[in-house]
C-alpha cells in the first residue's frame, strides 16, 4: 500500500515536497544525462552532500552534521 500526495497538495508531504524541489533545482536541471548511470552516479554524490554538507531550512540552516553535534 503505498500513500500519494494528492495534486496540487504540496503541503501533506511538504519534507518530500521541498526534497524533490531541491533535487530538481540542483541536479535534473543543471545536467543533460547521457546514461543511467551517469544519473545514479550524479545523484548519489548530491545525495551524500545533500545528507551531510547542505545546509537546510529546517535546521536553522545547520549541515546535518552541524545539527547532530548539538543533541
Amino acid at each position: 500500500y503505498i500513500d500519494y500526495t494528492q495534486p496540487g497538495c504540496p503541503y501533506q508531504n511538504a519534507y518530500i515536497e521541498r526534497f524533490n524541489r531541491t533535487y530538481r533545482q540542483e541536479v535534473l536541471d543543471l545536467y543533460l544525462f547521457t546514461s543511467l548511470k551517469q544519473v545514479q552516479h550524479i545523484t548519489e554524490h548530491w545525495t551524500t552532500i545533500y545528507n551531510t554538507e547542505r545546509p537546510h531550512d529546517s535546521l536553522n540552516d545547520m549541515t546535518p552534521i552541524d545539527y547532530k553535534l548539538t543533541l
